[in-house]
């Protein structure tokens, strides 16, 4: 593929897990990736990997940040916005949650969705064609316990594509909602539980199977690079012995 015909794809929170998987898989099969995340180091590990990937800082909390990436990339023909910045910080009941660890999961996972949307639209309608995935989570469609503050943030996150979908009808811009169950990376759980190791594992405990985050980047990677007429409006997507949120085969 010539440097005039490659696609550029942005993926946020891509220092990691479901993000970094995402910039990998997309940049093999011939996308320039722009890898944004806060941690530097890690993008930079992952741009040595594959001469596709381009790192670039980015904390969508932080407005600033936002604005200073769009200067960045916006001479790139953007044709892809994969939504990934997020994740859970408390595994707590409503009454015994604390308002800020809501504020927090907000703010990652849904503002800095809004302000990534707001930001990197303009180009994708400059270039006429665009996708933006939105990682949401079947938090987001079914609630459960002790997950409030996440659970909230994703049905949000569902909602926002949703209305994205309605708002931008009539625009070469396709909106795609990736619903990942159980997946199994390096610090979901881990951040979730405030670092505790034991506590993270218990969750994937017994479970022959859970997904990784390779998994869901497939599943991105399938979605996008479809004929452009064809829009997948929402997927979700669990290891086999996850029935549902609360339903899960362990082997004890």
């Amino acid at each position: 593929m010539s440097e005039s015909s490659k696609k550029y794809a942005i993926v946020t929170g891509a220092s990691s897990g479901i993000g970094a998987a995402t910039a990998k898989l997309l940049a093999e099969n011939g996308y320039q990736v722009i890898a944004a995340a806060r941690r530097m180091e890690k993008l930079e590990e992952l741009a040595l990997e594959n001469s596709n990937i381009l790192a670039f800082e980015l904390d969508v909390t932080d407005q600033a940040s936002v604005d200073s990436f769009t200067a960045k990339i916006s001479d790139f023909p953007i044709s892809i916005l994969v939504n990934n910045a997020g994740g859970a910080f408390d595994a707590l009941s409503v009454q015994n949650s604390d308002p800020h660890s809501w504020q927090k999961t907000f703010e990652v996972n849904v503002v800095g969705t809004v302000r990534m949307v707001k930001a990197i639209t303009p180009l994708l309608i400059q270039n006429n064609q665009g996708h933006i995935v939105v990682v949401s989570s079947t938090a987001g469609h079914v609630a459960y316990e002790n997950g409030g503050s996440y659970v909230a943030a994703k049905f949000a996150e569902t909602s926002l594509a949703q209305t994205l979908r309605l708002e931008l009808n009539g625009l070469p811009i396709r909106v795609t909602e990736i619903a990942p169950g159980m997946v199994k990376t390096e610090e979901f759980a881990t951040k979730r539980f405030e670092g505790d190791v034991s506590k993270a594992a218990k969750v994937y405990e017994g479970v022959a199977e859970p997904l990784v985050a390779e998994d869901i980047a497939e599943t991105i990677r399938w979605c996008v690079m479809l004929p452009h007429h064809i829009n997948i409006d929402s997927m979700v997507v669990r290891p086999t012995a996850q029935a549902a949120n609360h339903k899960v085969h362990r082997v004890l």
